[in-house]
């Protein structure tokens, strides 16, 4: 057996189990950076103060570490935050369900803090990815005058509404803005105009939508990830969607192994490091729209049921897009070109086809959409007509990008806490952001 090598030092963290022998008693300690926690040993001769499980403490003593283990030696233990055990509310084996009722203390927890690492990884690998490409970061409005996608879900903002009493009615002329305004549902709009004179920028930051929908991918607050690109052909459009998720998926794989090890024993059966290999090692597939309608219609003689029964022109649903990725392809799959009725006023036609649409969506493994962009209508009066056949109206500034030296391009939007799911196998996006948002939930 080889010797120990002892190190002096001193270590900050929160007790997660006690255990008190005879002569000896051994703390787990946590400290936030990693899953592996270190282990305290404190000898009888030490004096130990009542330590309990979520409470602070600092310790001094030697680190003895000999080949794959390690232990600090406490000389000295110090409570620096008391916790009461009995009112505690991160309970041993707590569910996800119970720890989102407590968001502001659930990091406590080894799985968000797994998450929040992973998440922290995520936010550098996408500054990296389009940093190294020649992507400028740009900050767009989060107060807008317009819902960007038409779907009438944004928040409306107002400044009438006192903290002690609900208005009876809000008076237009007692406003701080003069024309509606609302939370963004996205920085695209705004992108496109940055991208018209810096080429190439990238949008990363909140987004609302005044959704009631609870479901397990959808939330009231989420961030998004944007890019812009002038001068951006279709098939440059998917492969830069492929490239980002790639780049970012590889950056997880290679610099959290200890956190996906983790999390993948949280669900032994999610095959979580093989899937997230599989989607680095190779090209995803690309798929028109009206193929994926052929494949899923051929599903269905086949005697796979749909709740949504499938047809040529329908929006697919989270069922269909699964299907595609989980059980006909194994793998992401974009698809492309659209119909024009079910996608944003904003996309350009095709050319040969004008009821598609250059429009793209990446769809992923247990998630279903994960990406959505397409190539932008860059003409002023074929954009003007649109706007005026869907009566949408205050975007003259929209309609000066077309009028003052446009030039085609195209991007996406990511949604960032589903790449979060993509990459830490979580079943639902309320477990992949600190403080989630959504139908009926605003606390902390």
């Amino acid at each position: 057996m080889s010797e120990f090598t002892t190190i002096t030092l001193t270590k900050y963290g929160w007790v997660f189990l006690v255990r008190k022998q005879a002569d000896l008693t051994f703390i787990q300690l946590m400290d936030g950076r990693s899953p592996k926690m270190l282990q305290v040993v404190v000898d009888k001769s030490v004096s130990l103060p009542p330590i309990s499980r979520g409470c602070s403490i600092k310790v001094e003593g030697e680190m003895k570490k000999q080949e794959t283990t390690e232990e600090l030696h406490a000389s000295s233990v110090v409570i620096l935050g008391e916790c009461d055990t009995k009112t505690y509310p991160i309970v041993p084996k707590a569910t996800l369900e119970h720890l989102r009722t407590v968001d502001h203390m659930r990091i406590r927890t080894h799985t968000l803090q797994a998450v929040m690492r992973i998440r922290h990884r995520l936010t550098m690998a996408v500054h990296q990815f389009f940093d190294d490409k020649g992507y400028f970061c740009v900050h767009t409005p989060l107060l807008t005058t317009g819902d960007c996608e038409g779907a009438g879900e944004a928040f409306a903002v107002t400044t009438q509404y006192p903290p002690t009493s609900k208005p009876v009615s809000l008076d237009p002329k007692k406003e701080l803005f003069k024309q509606k305004v609302y939370l963004t549902v996205s920085g695209q709009l705004h992108g496109e105009a940055m991208a018209m004179g810096l080429g190439k920028i990238y949008t990363f930051g909140p987004t609302f939508r005044a959704e009631d929908s609870h479901t397990s991918r959808h939330l009231s607050e989420f961030w998004m990830i944007e890019p812009e690109v002038a001068f951006l052909t279709e098939t440059e459009l998917h492969q830069l969607t492929q490239d980002l998720v790639q780049a970012c998926v590889k950056e997880v794989l290679e610099k959290q192994s200890d956190d996906l090890e983790f999390l993948s024993k949280q669900d032994s059966s999610s095959g979580l490091r093989e899937r997230l290999e599989k989607i680095v090692a190779s090209d995803f597939p690309r798929v028109t729209y009206d193929k994926a309608v052929d494949i899923l219609l051929e599903e269905e003689t086949k005697g796979k049921v749909f709740e949504t029964k499938v047809y040529r022109g329908m929006d697919f649903g989270s069922e269909h897009e699964k299907h595609l990725t989980d059980e006909v392809f194994k793998s992401p799959i974009i698809c492309y070109r659209y119909p024009r009725e079910i996608k944003a006023f904003y996309m350009k036609p095709v050319p040969e086809d004008s009821t598609r649409v250059m429009s793209m969506d990446l769809l992923v493994p247990t998630i279903g959409e994960l990406v959505g962009g397409s190539i932008r209508e860059e003409g002023y009066e074929e954009l003007k007509k649109i706007l005026e056949e869907k009566k949408i109206k205050d975007l003259d500034w929209y309609l000066d990008l077309r009028k003052y030296g446009s030039v085609p391009h195209g991007g996406f939007g990511i949604g960032f806490e589903r790449l979060i799911l993509l990459c830490t196998g979580m079943k639902h996006i309320r477990d992949v952001i600190p403080f989630p948002r959504y139908a009926g939930h605003c606390s902390s």
